[in-house]
């Protein structure tokens, strides 16, 4: 009776779909329980109390317009964390409680994205929510996955990887002319540790990752909806670029969530290895399959918007069109800057004393100081340290807080970075100096060590004290 909504022979893309995406939640909470206090807490660089009291619940969902502390945020985010990993190792149950679980997921991931202003305005919030959305109606693995279900999460792949791929041609002439990696992996927001040796491969090798970045976004999603096994096939050739770039830079959860949703397309005959076949499943509830087809049904009429904003002529990146998250636009690196600047910080204990640089977790500072790992963990500050470079006006709203938080040693924010050059007692003086930065060749990192060679530019922020920022 259910054959045309069931499709048992995507249980295990179910399963690898189910668990990939707990992870990414895990990370999700993971990183907000360790970073808010310093940037969204009572006494944060854009402090939440202040946001809430001048945006209403209509235009930012959340249950923190009920109460805000933040013990109940660290609250939201342990309870988050606990659902995650519930979410991990639980795959079968009731369907009402899998709905439940993964609502309740959802529901406390939405309350601190559109709380999060600027830190949390990147494309895989909206990204992690579309698709946790999507996973309250997969069902546990006594049901069949839904067919329904299914494909609007490769629909959302083919967004993801569609839309990316459009911008691109459509941004920056260098796409265009396939000479993009000439400079991405040198200037893009977080290197990692082997983006530097991605930047010094010869440049024909360049071009044939351009070449296969197209082919990646602009047809291989069409594949996706092929019948079997050309939709598998198209899958891991999704599955096989995200690797590629998971290697070669940090992107937070974006290359794990583009895996993840691949997983969807893909047929339990390869996937045989993930998860024992199941028992025969039981037959959906039809409270259930109503629920799916209004779900189905919504996610078609959303999809006007993001389908505009890809045919139109003035395609915009990352955009979500309701407050919910749902039915979002995606795209990255519609432009690609040619020169990598730095803003690195610094205080001075007297005003004739030596200047000590702070440096943090991820972002390029030390230039001998190969860059980590950090994906997918998301460091938010360092993130908007990059955008800082490229215009002061990113730093708006809270550049001169942090010059604050770091004249007084500010606890909670000195926890965002990785070392604190005044431990004992605040500075006197607070500046930020601009440098441009590139890799080191081969022959300048064999004799000096550094990964970096910079070179200083001028004043960012000319030196200030607390009685300056009064």
């Amino acid at each position: 009776m259910w054959d045309w909504f069931s499709a048992p022979g995507y249980w295990a893309a179910r399963f690898a779909v189910q668990h990939l995406l707990a992870v990414a939640y895990l990370v999700a909470f993971a990183s907000a329980l360790r970073q808010f206090r310093g940037l969204l807490g009572e006494r944060g660089l854009t402090p939440i109390p202040r946001y809430l009291a001048r945006v209403p619940f209509r235009g930012a969902p959340s249950l923190f317009h009920l109460h805000y502390s933040d013990r109940l945020f660290a609250g939201v985010c342990w309870v988050g964390i606990a659902g995650s990993v519930l979410a991990l190792v639980v795959d079968f149950a009731p369907l009402w409680a899998w709905i439940v679980l993964w609502l309740l997921l959802w529901l406390l991931y939405l309350s601190i994205v559109n709380v999060g202003q600027v830190w949390y305005s990147f494309g895989w919030e909206s990204l992690l929510l579309e698709a946790g959305f999507l996973a309250i109606f997969l069902g546990p693995g006594s049901l069949a996955p839904p067919a329904p279900v299914l494909w609007l999460l490769t629909w959302l792949l083919f967004r993801v990887e569609f839309g990316a791929g459009l911008i691109k041609l459509r941004g920056d002439s260098c796409w265009r002319d396939f000479t993009a990696l000439y400079y991405h992996h040198e200037t893009q927001p977080m290197p990692g540790p082997l983006s530097r040796s991605f930047h010094l491969l010869p440049r024909p090798l360049h071009k044939v990752e351009v070449a296969a970045n197209h082919g990646t976004q602009l047809v291989v999603p069409f594949v996706l909806f092929a019948p079997q096994p050309a939709a598998t096939v198209a899958a891991l050739v999704v599955v096989a670029t995200q690797g590629w770039l998971m290697l070669s830079g940090n992107f937070a959860w974006l290359n794990w969530l583009t895996i993840t949703l691949a997983f969807s397309a893909m047929g339990s005959w390869l996937l045989r290895w993930v998860t024992p076949e199941p028992p025969p499943p039981a037959a959906p509830p039809p409270w259930f399959v109503a629920a799916v087809l209004v779900v189905a049904v919504v996610f078609v009429v959303l999809s006007y918007w993001p389908v505009r904003n890809m045919l139109g002529r003035r395609q915009v990146m990352n955009r979500s069109f309701n407050r919910l998250h749902l039915g979002n636009t995606y795209g990255a690196f519609g432009s690609v800057t040619r020169t990598r600047y730095e803003v690195i910080i610094e205080g001075a204990a007297a005003p004739n004393g030596e200047w000590l640089a702070y440096e943090f977790k991820g972002k390029p500072g030390d230039p001998h100081r190969r860059p980590p790992q950090v994906a997918p963990y998301h460091l938010r500050l360092d993130w908007l340290m990059w955008f800082l470079a490229i215009s002061p006006s990113y730093g708006r709203s809270w550049l001169p807080n942090l010059v604050e938080a770091l004249l007084r040693n500010e606890e909670h924010v000195l926890r965002l970075l990785r070392h604190n050059p005044f431990p004992e007692s605040p500075p006197r003086l607070v500046r930020a100096q601009f440098y441009r930065y590139r890799f080191a060749t081969r022959a300048e990192h064999r004799e000096t060590g550094a990964y970096w060679i910079r070179s200083r530019i001028g004043d960012f922020v000319p030196p200030l004290t607390l009685e300056d920022l009064e």
